[in-house]
């Protein structure tokens, strides 16, 4: 198959799964990213152009359904659950909650590379096109396949912390998102509600945006709720 380009995340704790399942990817020409835990495979969503998850269910420091559900407040990629768990309401919980298939270990290449093929396609039928990697509000541009942010035609230093909120909130743009939901896509799950960090990371990165941090232009408050990107 002729694919697009496109970049897929494994996530899988155990390593020699992981690696066949990079050799896999690679012998057919997608690119990917690899995470063994939940806190990494978080942060690789919301700073990377991904347009589909491997995911292992038995994570070392979260279970995979939590990141279906996280996921699937913000995105609709497909996943496609690799997991030892066999057990048929296993499955079932996992299809509810959003994952788009199910693959059962042990697994030939040639069965995960059909299965890929069948979400992408649907992906395709259903959304036009791949995973939206450039966006842009007023004056203010990010490009997610380059990692770059624009303001008035001049790239802007952020952070990769400060990027990694940003591209949160373009790829919820309009939605609020509430101060908890951004700490766990943001530092991973287990972080806690502390909002100290959260706070001093917004008012740094408004500093690169806003003319009047004050009077933000860009990125909203929503007084005792979170925060959210402008319609416009």
């Amino acid at each position: 198959m002729s694919n697009l380009g496109e970049t897929i995340l494994v996530v899988e704790d155990d390593p020699q799964i992981r690696n066949f399942i990079g050799f896999t990817l690679r012998s057919e020409g997608y690119a990917h990213e690899t995470a063994a835990n939940g806190k990494s495979a978080m942060q690789a969503m919301v700073s990377k152009p991904i347009d589909l998850m491997l995911l292992d269910l038995g994570l070392p420091d979260v279970d995979g359904m939590e990141i279906i559900q996280k996921v699937r407040e913000w995105s609709e990629i497909p996943i496609i659950v690799v997991s030892a768990r066999d057990q048929d309401k296993e499955k079932a919980l996992a299809l509810d909650m959003g994952a788009d298939d199910y693959l059962t270990k042990p697994f030939s290449s040639t069965e995960l590379l059909a299965r890929i093929r069948v979400a992408l396609r649907h992906m395709y039928k259903q959304g036009g096109g791949k995973t939206q990697t450039l966006f842009q509000i007023g004056e203010l541009q990010l490009d997610a396949e380059k990692r770059r942010v624009f303001l008035q035609g001049e790239e802007l230093h952020v952070t990769p912390m400060e990027y990694s909120l940003l591209s949160l909130l373009f790829r919820n743009q309009g939605k609020v998102l509430t101060t908890a939901v951004i700490i766990r896509e943001i530092w991973g799950p287990g972080y806690g509600n502390d909002t100290q960090a959260l706070r001093a990371l917004m008012a740094g990165l408004r500093r690169k945006l806003e003319k009047n941090p004050a009077k933000p232009r860009y990125i909203l408050t929503e007084i005792g709720v979170g925060y959210r990107l402008a319609d416009e």
